[in-house]
């Protein structure tokens, strides 16, 4: 049995304001390193491409569902990726209604130096935690995001 929670105003504030906050705050810094080093892309679009370098010649369904974007969101940014010629659309050979999602030789190369990008940034902004202070933490949302997913 769950342990009963006192909802004071605190709690709220580390859930509902915190949580976006740091997230911003985050993808904020992510932005100014990406574009430290010249990179031409934007966290958002560094989602997309992360998934991508694991193994490209997914459906845009499967992006979506890995970086936790809606469709229309999942079309915006891709539509940059394409015209950036950082990713290419090819149609779907097994379903002519929808097309797979590749990375162009451009696309390839950056992954490299946005890997060090994110290092550094990975870096900076958990800095002074400690190992067990992150696992709690990462306990604790993963929590968060179950409830919330069980409806």
């Amino acid at each position: 049995m769950a342990e009963h929670l006192d909802f004071n105003f605190d709690l709220q504030l580390v859930f509902a304001s915190m949580n976006g906050r740091v997230s911003a705050a985050i993808n904020r810094r992510l932005g100014r390193n990406l574009r430290a080093k010249d990179l031409p892309i934007t966290p958002e679009q560094w989602t997309i491409m992360d998934v991508l370098w694991k193994g490209d010649g997914v459906s845009q369904k499967y992006l979506c569902e890995m970086t936790c974007k809606d469709k229309p969101s999942m079309t915006r940014l891709l539509d940059n990726l394409v015209r950036q010629k950082l990713a290419k659309r090819k149609i779907n050979p097994k379903s002519r209604r929808s097309n797979l999602i590749y990375l162009t030789d451009k696309g390839k190369e950056l992954e490299s130096t946005t890997s060090d990008v994110i290092d550094k940034t990975l870096k900076e902004v958990f800095s002074g935690i400690s190992q067990e202070e992150m696992k709690n933490g990462q306990n604790t949302l993963r929590k968060v995001y179950d409830n919330i997913e069980e409806d």
